[in-house]
């Protein structure tokens, strides 16, 4: 008896085991439950991306308010559009908001942070962020400093 009941209580920690990592596989990818009755899409123009993936997070705030779902090229304009879906709990973003693409910690993942602005007028499903700032990217900024020091040498 007592030898069952160390096989029951492996097995139940087995499947424990499987059910997290499940959990934190679906936690790490962003795939949620979330339906799209729950979200709008608005759009916004980038000069650079820097290594921003669909999936990403969009935050305001440091608060995730809805996540990157599509990243193109503009043939017309030659820059990144990106999609996003934003919570309809969010529907008080401004026509004047701002987008920059930010990075989590030194070398972490990319995401987007919005900045309300003032205005009276809020965004609908469709439309675009005008105010839009482009990665910083690593590479650029050490391009930049050793060209200043060696030009100043």
């Amino acid at each position: 008896m007592r030898m069952r009941y160390i096989e029951l209580s492996v097995g139940a920690f087995m499947v424990l085991g499987v059910i997290a990592i499940v959990l934190m596989a679906f936690r790490v990818s962003g795939l949620t439950l979330q339906t799209s009755d729950d979200t709008y899409t608005i759009k916004a123009h980038f000069e650079n991306l820097g290594g921003l993936t669909e999936k990403a997070k969009v935050s305001m705030s440091g608060v995730t308010i809805g996540r990157v779902t599509d990243i193109y090229l503009d043939q017309e304009w030659y820059s990144a559009v990106v999609e996003m879906e934003i919570d309809k709990s969010m529907s008080t973003l401004t026509t004047d908001t701002s987008a920059s693409i930010l990075t989590a910690g030194l070398l972490g993942e990319k995401y987007i942070g919005l900045t309300v602005g003032a205005e009276s007028d809020y965004l609908k499903d469709g439309d675009w962020i005008d105010d839009t700032q482009s990665a910083i990217v690593l590479e650029e900024l050490i391009g930049r400093f050793l060209f200043n020091s060696a030009e100043n040498n």
